[in-house]
């Protein structure tokens, strides 16, 4: 238990789940709805949870999910934090700065050299080593602007699956897509029964049903698609949007097929879809890319807790050497320079080991760590000091990866 001035920080307790949400909720001008706390109570370990109490009212929650983010070569254990809010009757007080404090010390000590969430205010955590590790993108297109580039020969086999009966299919599919994907976190069968493959009616917003599609190549699952319509007759003529909520392929014959299915909807004008890669190949899948309207902006930003155990725990593009020196001022126990070496795919990471070639902040480092931000990059934006000739040449070449990060869902 911490106190800030009058407020108490501390886990809450074995029936205190409802109050919690409540709290959270609250923060973010919303309320809870029927059935919200039986989907989170198998997803939310109480002693991860954190809330901030003034006295006998609850102010202010923060808490983490138990997660392995895939980084290149392989994943991590990853504290996935999520349901970060200050009622607006106590900001300014310090309350967040000790909820965060103790929140990255626990899962220091736990063993999770990462830190990972998508930011509702992103200035936030930037103070606390947080950097922006992966982009989003999102698209609105007219669907009879939207044609493939030849040659162009549809193949494989869609059909509808209930979200029950989807259980038992789609998450193969997005194992598969993970395990190539740097950025992207494991599901557990109570995330994809809780979160991922229901449908609650305050989840719609005005929309239908949530369907989903499973594409099959050669009789086996390769694809699915999560979709709701949004209903517009406009003198007679229908104007629906298609609002994806996922869509993956385990191969780039998979990822086209079952976009080609979301733009061959009837009655639909618009596909609009969030949290896509940035590189999507859509945009050099279709004939006029334009239509797409694509946008790009931040994604999962990433802290590293322990910066020995996240550089070692990953694979590089080649063999080489960087030193870098490294700024922490919240985890001051990774403040300092740090030598990566490679050698026959085999790193090595030490303490100190020379004079320093590079200089940033742990955030920045974050920013590169996944290979969604070259160093080169953050020199052009002032956030990497070059201090010896090529290092950051040297760098990019060892955190190169051949996939783009990217992140399918805001947790």
């Amino acid at each position: 238990m911490l106190e800030v001035g009058q407020v108490t920080i501390r886990s809450p307790e074995d029936g205190e789940l409802k109050a919690f949400l409540e709290t959270t909720e609250t923060a973010f001008g919303e309320a809870l709805h029927e059935g919200d706390v039986e989907r989170w109570t198998p997803l939310l370990r109480l002693e991860r949870q954190l809330w901030a109490w003034d006295g006998d009212v609850a102010v202010a929650t923060a808490g983490t999910y138990e997660f392995r983010l895939q980084i290149p070569g392989g994943d991590l254990p990853t504290a996935g934090v999520t349901m970060v809010g200050v009622h607006p009757s106590h900001r300014r007080r310090g309350i967040l700065t000790e909820m965060m404090r103790r929140q990255l010390d626990d899962a220091y000590e736990r063993g999770e050299p990462l830190a990972a969430l998508w930011a509702s205010e992103a200035p936030i955590y930037g103070r606390f080593g947080y950097g922006v590790a992966t982009a989003a993108a999102r698209i609105e297109a007219d669907r009879d602007r939207i044609a493939f580039r030849a040659p162009d020969e549809p193949t494989g086999r869609t059909r509808l699956v209930s979200l029950d009966d989807a259980r038992s299919i789609v998450p193969a599919v997005y194992e598969r897509v993970r395990r190539a994907t740097p950025g992207m976190i494991d599901r557990s069968e109570d995330w994809w029964r809780s979160l991922r493959l229901v449908d609650p009616e305050h989840w719609r917003n005005g929309g239908g049903p949530l369907f989903c599609v499973v594409l099959e190549l050669d009789g086996e699952p390769e694809g699915y698609a999560m979709y709701r319509l949004r209903g517009s007759w406009e003198d007679g003529v229908p104007g629906a949007k298609l609002d994806v909520r996922e869509a993956l392929g385990a191969s780039p014959a998979a990822t086209r097929e079952i976009w080609r299915f979301l733009f061959g909807v009837d009655l639909t004008r618009q596909v609009r879809a969030w949290l896509l890669p940035p590189d999507h190949p859509l945009f050099l899948s279709v004939t006029e890319p334009r239509r797409l309207q694509m946008r790009v902006g931040d994604g999962l930003w990433l802290r590293l807790l322990d910066v020995h155990a996240a550089l070692a725990g990953r694979s590089y593009g080649c063999d080489g050497r960087v030193v870098v020196e490294v700024g922490d001022r919240f985890c001051t126990w990774n403040d300092g320079v740090w030598r990566l070496e490679v050698e026959g795919s085999e790193p090595a990471v030490e303490r100190g080991g020379g004079q320093a070639e590079l200089r940033l902040d742990i955030g920045d480092l974050a920013s590169a760590y996944l290979g969604g931000f070259s160093f080169a990059a953050l020199q052009r934006a002032g956030r990497v000091e070059e201090l010896a000739d090529g290092a950051v040449e040297r760098a990019d070449a060892l955190f190169r990866t051949t996939v783009t990060p990217w992140c399918a869902e805001i947790f």
